[in-house]
């Protein structure tokens, strides 16, 4: 996942009011977490060009890929099931927010994450 800071700063935007929520680098981008789990990310790929990436669950992906824009996660050859890449361009504000609102709905169901303790340095 290559790092978009223009989708990026949408998604900040977007998610600023919600509590829980920070910023991880992953995948060569940033990815947002909501109490330890992935919620949204945003990728920016020569073949597939710029989308966000949507954590939305096993069970919302069929109704999820009938959205436009919408394909299945796929990285190195395997489909991440239950994440959903969204094409930039079908996305404006309030559909980013759908998105998003759809994702919190997986993610806020999940127990939270415990703090990682920071590694021991050597």
């Amino acid at each position: 996942m290559a790092y978009d800071p223009e989708l990026t700063d949408r998604l900040r935007h977007a998610l600023v009011h919600l509590d829980g929520i920070k910023e991880q680098r992953m995948m060569g981008g940033v990815c947002f977490m909501r109490n330890g789990h992935m919620i949204c990310g945003a990728n920016c790929s020569k073949s597939e060009g710029r989308r966000f990436m949507f954590r939305i669950g096993k069970d919302n992906q069929d109704k999820a890929l009938q959205r436009n824009g919408a394909v299945p996660m796929e990285m190195g050859g395997r489909v991440m099931r239950g994440r959903v890449f969204v094409d930039h361009e079908v996305c404006p504000d309030p559909i980013l927010g759908e998105w998003i609102a759809l994702a919190r709905s997986f993610v806020d169901a999940l127990p939270p994450k415990p703090e990682k303790k920071p590694k021991k340095k050597r």
